[in-house]
Order: structure tokens, then C-alpha cells, then sequence
């Protein structure tokens, strides 16, 4: 892509936003150096890390990014035998507990099926360097300051120093707390100069403590002396301040011997947060504009839905849904200035160099972008005052410089096309342009004044008009597109809503001629035509959602009373089994009796009539069958879809739609589908066969048996073990369809869902949602 081109389609601003959400200068490198791709796969794996990185931030909210440094510089040096400092010993320390945490975030990730192949194969790159980092921070604190555990050597020394000190101070204190000491020092504290510890002493008092003068005041009234008493003291302590320094100077290089050692896993490391930094920055930044990854196609095809400017606030921004590509690969917008025709080209171009730069755009979910191997745009007012040249003239060196690479794999943005010059000529130079760049295949978006233009998309094969809209009543611009109805212009009608007399209104309508006025006619009719399908659409929603509301409530009456009813049936078969199972016991102590009186008192009683007795009392305990109260068919007949049948144990009439099995049939009853057992129906009379087709997609929950099944972070096994429950209980419930959630991500869960529901036997077919029923997050089903 051209710089230029970025530049003017403002790329440049969408990367300082995007540096923003960078947490190290590793992460904001890459940042600097992003430009879109051309290679359609390198653009889904582009694509596909964002998407890896903002279900990572979706599921646990941040990534542990803090405390990356760019060390490349220390690990070099250390290598060709350089000691590193405490502070770059420290970052070297600080990235690579990084690199462990980040590891270990997104092994976490892993372990719970999150579906992250890309940034899990970045991890496993990962080397631990779990004793390196200890090393370091035994010996180095967190504000770069050499610690005693850094070696046992250092330890002892620290030990000296401090016992030496000791006494250093209380010889001086002694000296500072002496009867004397008030009339001949000029402070009673004990400071330090050049390193040694001296007192304040008068100048006509210098003689009375001897030793060293290190330091006077401004006015030379004081002088900072060492006192001869601590003088040895003082020099023992400055031999033990150099053994110290040695010993931390051999600490450092032992250290930075140790980095040099790991260099070649620390370069890596590097490399790979760079890379972590850089992905997850892009997943923040599309969070913060509520971006969405869009679908991505090598065949020209842009379909954005609500699309916004990234740029725009995002409670301001227009959103429009804007095709090009399938049906026509030409579109010219018209409309007045300030409409927000210039805007929904940007919009175009920028959402097309941000998918190609992996990063998501600001639309809907189920967008879809091309990827092109040049972008082109000639856009606003590229005047050179140096050159001289026109507002023409600079279009006119843009657009020559486009004709030159332009082929059918680029995406070209005129704003307004021939603008400038004379009308008659510019618009012919516009169509003549724009037949040129067709003819090469390239997808074009251009927006014109020329009413000429109007009539181009009507007179040429995959080319299609659009608009932007202007609120009459208002004065104002609505920045909405309407794709199909060009523009149309406003003067006359302005001109009204501000005052000009009618008589003048008049008089210019009469200035123009016959065929403007039935174009302008024609685009006012297109108008309001438009207007009123979107609110009778809107309108149909609305009853829509009604209807499927009421639907649901239905279902959920019904599964209720069959809840209720094989409830009663359960508890009366149970209250009746009890009695009888009463009446066995107390008939078995009866027959035990009887044994007892034939044995006692030879009674003349059979033992197989004592059998038979028992036999008939365990026939009598109930086995009553659900849904069984109705009376047993009658008029019987074979039966065939369409005809009429009363369902006896609803007691309602029905329309049969196709045979079940052996005694089993699909019975329409109002809304509602269920299935019936042939024996359970009473043939009532014969009908037109009913269509078998479902009424409406149904969707929402019920309160026994949804009509949606959520998988969302679901692992797979289970899913399918939930899946298959599912739709044994959407059988039973007699749905005739219903919706599986499964989301988007990669797609595996989708794909084993949807081959699941390809072997079912009682899955009529299946597909994926429309716009509005979630895309490709959710997949339809039908049954048999």
C-alpha cells in the first residue's frame, strides 16, 4: 500500500490509537512498523490472532503484559563481554518473570479448551528462566540497589561497615556531647565530606581537635574537620567501601555472564512478547470501539453492516450498512455537501486497511471485507500551492497517477470525480473514468454533484446508485446511505423552509427542464417509498416478536398441563399400588392363617386354590399409563395425511402431516405439533393436505424445554453430550425447530455440532442463522 493512500485514508491516526493500548516499547514498535497485508492468508492469521487475543480478554478480562523491557541492547552486550548495570540486570530479570507469566496465562487458557492454537504456540516458544530470575533479585532489589544475600563475600563486608561506622559515630559524638563542644562547634551533628566523617568546628577553635580539614562554609567561619582521634577509623572504613565495591563489581559480572549464557532464549523471549504485546494491543483497541472480526474473501466483496468511522465518536457516528461487490462492483453516491458522502467513503477505505492489518473493525458481526492488493483514493483537496496547480488539476495528477496501477484486485475511492471544472466536461470526464476503471474490474466507490451521474448507474450493467439522506424538515443531513435511490437535489425545498417567496420558487422550477423535474420526482417517490417499507418493516417486527412471545407462552401452557397431569397420574397410581399393596399383605397374613388352621385342624382347603387367590390379588395392583384416560378410537379407517382426527386425550381437533413409525403420526393442533399415537386418534373427516412447512421460526426460551441451546463456553465433549439431551427433549416436546448457540471463534465447536446433527436420524436439515437470528454463531435446526 502507498503511503500516501494511508495517509489520506487517516491509517496513520488509527495506529496512534492503537500505540496507546501497547503495554511496552516492544509492542509500540510493531505498531509503528503495521501496514495492511495483501496475501489474503496472511490476513486470516492476522485476523485470527486478534480474535485468539479478545477471547482470551473476554474470558479473564486483562493479560499480564506489565513489566516487559526491551533488552535486546543488555543481552547483546553482555555477550561480547560487557558488565551490565543493577537497572539492566533488573528489566532483564522484570521480562522474564514476564515471559513466565504470560506463559502461564495462556497455558491456563489452554487447560480450559479455550480454542487458542496461534497464541499457544507462541507460549510453548517460551523458555524458563525461573533460576535466572531468582539469581538476579537475591542479589539485586527492585530499585537497582546491590542486597546483602548477593553473596556471602558481600555479607561480611556489609557487616564491617556498619560495625565500623559504629564507632566511628560514637567517637564523634562523644566529642560533639563534650563539655566544651557548644562553645567551639558551630552544630552539634555529625556530617560527611568527601566520604569520611567530620564535625563543624569554629575557626578560632580548629587547633583545639587537630586532624583533617575537609570542607569550610561559604563564609569560612566554619570548617568541616575529621578529628585525628577518628583518622584510622575513617581509613579503615574507606578499605572496606573498596572491597565492597570490588565485590559487587564481581557480582555483576558473574551475573551478566549468566544473561550472556541464556541469550540466544532471551532474544527469543523478546521477540515472542513483542509479538504477545502487539496482538493484544490490537484486541484492547477493537474493545474500545466495539469492533468485531469480520469475514474475510479474496473475491472483491464488502459487506458491512452498521458500519462506523473508527475516528468518530462512537455515540455520534452514523452507522450504515454498505454493499459492493456481488451484485455490482460500481457505486456512486450522491448528495449534498456536508451530507456524509466523503465519511461513508473513508469508512469503506479505512475498515478495509484495518482488516488487512489484522485488526477489527467497527461493525456488526457477519461483516465481510476483501482483501485487495492496492488501495486507491483521491480524496478532498490535495491543492499545491508550490506547483501552482488547481483544485482540477491536483485531482486530475492523482487519478492519472491511479490509472496506471489499477487492475481487478484493487479498490478505488473517487470523491467527487471530475469536480472543478466545467460541468458538462467534468461529468463527462467522470463517466469516461469510471468506465475505464470498471472496465479493469477494480471496485469503485465515487460520490459526484453531477446530476449526470445519477443516470449512469441506471445505464450500466453492475454499476448501482445510492444517496445520502437530507432531512428537509430540519435542514440537516441524516449522514444515512440508501443504497439504490441517488440523490436528489434540495435547493427548492430549502430555499422554501427559509422564507423565499413561492412566485421566485416557481419561476426557477420553470427554468429547469421537463426530464430533471421527473428524475427529481422519481428520486422523491423512491424516497418515501423506502421510508415507508422501513417502517412497515419495522411495524412486522414488531408483531413478529408478539406472535413469538405468544407462541412461547403457549408451549410453555402446554408443557406445563402435561407436567401437571402425568404428575396426578403418577401420584394416583402410586396411592392405588400402596392400597393394594396393603390388601396383599393382609390377604398373605389370611392365607397364613388358613395354612396354620388346615395344618392344625385339617381343614379342607387346596394349595393351589390358595395359589390362584394370590394370583388375583397381585393382578389387581393398577398400571395405569400416561395420557391413557381418553376412550379408545372408534370409526376406524386407515388414515392418511390431511385428514381431520380428534386427539382424544386433549380432547381437540387436529390435522394429520405424516406417519411416525408404526402407530405413531405428526398431528397439527392449532400452532402447536405433537406427536400422537394412532390409537389415541378418532378419524374425524378428510381434509386438504395441510403444508408440512413450519409456521415461523420460533425463538427464546421455555420454561421446560428451551427453544435454544447455549454452548458458549462449553467444552467439546460436553457439548456434545448436551447437544444430543437436547434434541431427544425438542423431539418429545414435539418443536418442529429450534436454534443451537455455539458462537464463532474458530469454528470447531460449530463443525462438530453441525456433523452431529448431520447423522441424526430425526434432523430433517440444518443451517446457519440469518443476519438477525445471530449469524454464524447459531445454527438452525429442523426436524422430520
Amino acid at each position: 500500500m502507498q503511503e500516501k493512500i494511508l495517509k489520506t485514508l487517516e491509517f496513520n491516526k488509527i495506529k496512534e490509537l492503537l500505540g496507546e493500548h501497547a503495554s511496552s516499547t516492544l509492542g509500540a514498535e510493531r505498531i509503528q512498523a503495521l501496514k495492511p497485508s495483501s496475501s489474503y492468508e496472511e490476513v486470516l492469521q492476522l485476523q485470527a490472532e486478534t480474535d485468539e487475543a479478545a477471547n482470551a480478554l473476554r474470558l479473564r478480562g486483562h493479560a499480564p503484559l506489565s513489566g516487559i523491557y526491551d533488552i535486546r541492547a543488555h543481552v547483546k552486550r553482555a555477550v561480547i563481554g560487557g558488565v551490565l548495570n543493577p537497572i539492566e540486570l533488573m528489566q532483564t530479570a522484570s521480562t522474564i518473570y514476564a515471559s513466565r507469566n504470560m506463559k502461564r496465562f495462556i497455558e491456563g487458557l489452554l487447560e480450559n479448551e479455550v480454542d487458542i492454537p496461534i497464541l499457544g504456540e507462541k507460549a510453548a516458544q517460551i523458555e524458563i528462566l525461573t533460576p535466572l530470575e531468582h539469581r538476579i533479585k537475591q542479589a539485586i532489589d527492585e530499585n537497582g540497589d546491590i542486597l546483602d544475600s548477593a553473596s556471602e563475600t558481600l555479607r561480611h563486608i556489609r557487616q564491617q561497615l556498619r560495625s565500623n561506622e559504629s564507632r566511628i559515630r560514637e567517637k564523634l559524638e562523644s566529642l560533639i556531647r563534650s563539655r566544651n563542644a557548644a562553645k567551639m562547634l558551630s552544630d552539634a551533628i555529625v556530617t560527611i565530606r568527601n566520604d569520611r566523617y567530620v564535625i563543624p568546628v569554629k575557626q578560632e577553635y580548629r587547633a583545639n581537635y587537630g586532624g583533617i580539614v575537609h570542607d569550610q562554609s561559604s563564609s569560612g567561619q566554619t570548617l568541616f574537620i575529621e578529628p585525628q582521634s577518628v583518622v584510622e577509623l575513617n581509613n579503615q572504613l574507606r578499605e572496606i567501601h573498596m572491597k565492597e565495591s570490588q565485590e559487587i563489581e564481581r557480582i555483576l559480572m558473574e551475573l551478566s555472564a549468566e544473561v550472556a549464557e541464556a541469550a540466544n532464549d532471551l532474544t527469543l523471549i523478546v521477540d515472542i512478547l513483542g509479538d504477545l504485546d502487539f496482538i493484544f494491543a490490537k484486541a484492547r483497541y477493537g474493545k474500545t470501539i466495539k469492533a468485531t472480526k469480520p469475514k474475510v474473501n479474496n473475491n472483491g466483496v464488502i459487506h458491512l453492516y452498521k458500519a462506523r468511522h473508527p475516528l468518530l465518536p462512537i455515540d455520534e457516528a452514523v452507522a450504515n450498512d454498505i454493499t459492493l461487490g456481488k451484485d455490482y462492483s460500481t457505486m456512486v453516491i450522491t448528495g449534498p455537501n456536508t451530507g456524509g458522502k466523503t465519511i461513508t467513503l473513508k469508512t469503506i477505505g479505512i475498515c478495509t486497511l484495518m482488516a488487512q492489518s489484522g485488526l477489527q473493525i467497527p461493525a456488526l458481526d457477519g461483516s465481510e471485507v476483501a482483501v485487495f492488493q492496492e488501495v486507491f483514493a483521491d480524496i478532498g483537496d490535495e491543492q499545491s500551492i508550490e506547483q501552482s496547480l488547481s483544485t482540477f488539476s491536483s485531482h486530475m495528477v492523482n487519478i492519472v497517477d491511479i490509472l496506471k496501477y489499477v487492475d481487478h484486485e484493487s479498490l478505488v475511492l473517487f470523491d467527487e470525480l471530475g469536480a472543478g471544472t466545467d460541468p458538462q466536461e467534468g461529468a463527462a470526464l467522470a463517466i469516461s473514468i469510471l468506465d475505464e476503471v470498471y472496465q479493469r474490474g477494480a471496485k469503485v466507490v465515487a460520490t459526484t454533484h453531477y446530476p449526470e451521474l445519477k443516470a449512469y448507474g441506471y445505464n450500466r450493467e453492475g454499476v448501482i446508485n445510492a444517496s445520502v439522506e437530507f432531512d428537509v424538515e430540519t435542514l440537516s443531513p441524516t449522514y444515512k446511505l440508501l443504497i439504490g435511490v441517488p440523490g436528489r437535489s434540495n435547493a427548492f425545498e430549502i430555499s422554501k423552509r427559509l422564507g423565499l417567496t413561492e412566485n421566485i420558487i416557481k419561476s426557477a422550477r420553470a427554468h429547469i427542464g421537463a426530464d430533471s423535474n421527473e428524475v427529481e420526482n422519481m428520486i422523491a417517490a423512491l424516497e418515501k417509498s423506502k421510508r415507508e417499507a422501513e417502517r412497515e418493516l419495522a411495524e412486522a417486527q414488531d408483531f413478529l416478536k408478539q406472535s413469538e412471545k405468544l407462541h412461547k407462552d403457549l408451549q410453555k401452557e402446554m408443557i406445563e398441563f402435561y407436567e401437571n397431569r402425568d404428575t396426578l397420574f403418577e401420584k394416583a397410581e402410586l396411592k392405588a399400588a400402596k392400597i393394594v399393596e396393603k390388601a396383599k399383605e393382609e390377604a398373605e397374613d389370611v392365607i397364613r392363617d388358613l395354612r396354620k388352621m388346615r395344618l392344625n385342624h385339617h381343614a379342607d382347603i387346596k394349595e393351589h386354590e390358595l395359589i390362584e387367590a394370590r394370583k388375583k390379588l397381585e393382578q389387581a395392583v393398577p398400571s395405569i399409563e400416561k395420557s391413557a384416560i381418553a376412550k379408545p378410537a372408534k370409526n376406524k379407517r386407515t388414515l392418511v395425511p390431511g385428514d381431520e382426527v380428534k386427539v382424544l386425550s386433549f380432547n381437540q381437533k387436529g390435522q394429520l402431516l405424516e406417519k411416525i413409525g408404526n402407530d405413531e403420526w405428526q398431528v397439527q393442533m392449532g400452532i402447536m405439533k405433537m406427536k400422537v399415537k394412532e390409537s389415541d386418534m378418532e378419524f374425524v373427516q378428510s381434509e386438504k393436505k395441510v403444508n408440512p412447512k413450519p409456521l415461523a421460526t420460533v425463538k427464546g426460551k421455555d420454561y421446560h424445554v428451551g427453544l435454544e441451546l447455549d454452548l458458549r463456553g462449553e467444552r467439546f465433549e460436553n457439548a456434545l453430550l448436551r447437544v444430543e439431551k437436547y434434541i431427544d427433549d425438542a423431539l418429545l416436546a414435539g418443536y418442529p425447530r429450534v436454534s443451537i448457540i455455539h458462537g464463532k471463534g474458530t469454528g470447531a465447536l460449530r463443525s462438530g455440532v453441525q456433523e452431529y446433527l448431520k447423522q441424526h436420524r430425526s434432523v430433517k436439515r440444518i443451517r446457519l442463522g440469518e443476519a438477525g437470528e445471530g449469524g454464524s454463531g447459531i445454527t438452525v435446526v429442523e426436524f422430520k
